[in-house]
């Protein structure tokens, strides 16, 4: 006999509520911040009412997440591998790139590959971005870090762990060799 009831870990409400748990609000919280109703918030998150784009925005806005993300069925369909011939990198700061290694639908985690071309770096200012547990691994190279007033130089296999509400930066030290870091951030901020 076919299952009439939607799947509690899909629909756009069930990853709504997912995201808000993971980054620790309340629908009082979300209500605040969106000016939307707890009420009218615990029926989207239901899947009870359909949200208009303008709303999906607003909280998607709050959530970090893009709208697209809320649509997004990989966990029924897609394979659990990544392929990172299949990855796209971003630019940022100086010299540097970045390229997120788990998927859209994780709510809890967050893994990003850096790499900094010789002297290359986060930026000359630090930046914050969330209120996360961040740590930073080096997997090749060397790299500072600064972490409010801070300064550390890190080696291969050499870890730090801060806030990413914490003004921090990162930069190749030697000027002559690219290096390699990785991120773990819980829950996502990106």
């Amino acid at each position: 006999m076919p299952n009439d009831q939607p799947d509690s870990r899909s629909g756009v409400g069930a990853r709504l509520r997912r995201r808000r748990r993971a980054l620790h609000l309340t629908l009082k919280d979300l209500a605040h911040q969106t000016g939307l109703t707890e009420g009218y918030l615990s029926q989207v998150e239901r899947d009870q009412v359909n949200a208009s784009v303008r709303t999906l925005q607003r909280l998607c806005e709050v959530l970090k997440l893009n709208v697209g993300d809320l649509f997004d069925q990989g966990g029924a369909v897609a394979s659990p591998v990544l392929r990172f011939r299949d990855a796209h990198g971003m630019s940022f700061g100086e010299g540097a790139t970045k390229i997120k290694l788990t998927p859209g639908a994780f709510d809890h985690l967050e893994v990003l590959l850096g790499h900094f071309a010789p002297g290359g770096s986060t930026g000359v200012e630090p930046y914050t971005h969330g209120s996360s547990e961040e740590l930073l691994l080096v997997l090749s190279g060397e790299v500072e870090v600064w972490v409010g007033e801070q300064h550390h130089r890190l080696s291969a296999l050499d870890s730090i762990h801060y806030l990413s509400s914490d003004p921090h930066r990162v930069a190749e030290t030697t000027g002559t060799q690219e290096a390699r870091v990785l991120w773990a951030i819980a829950p996502p901020t990106y």
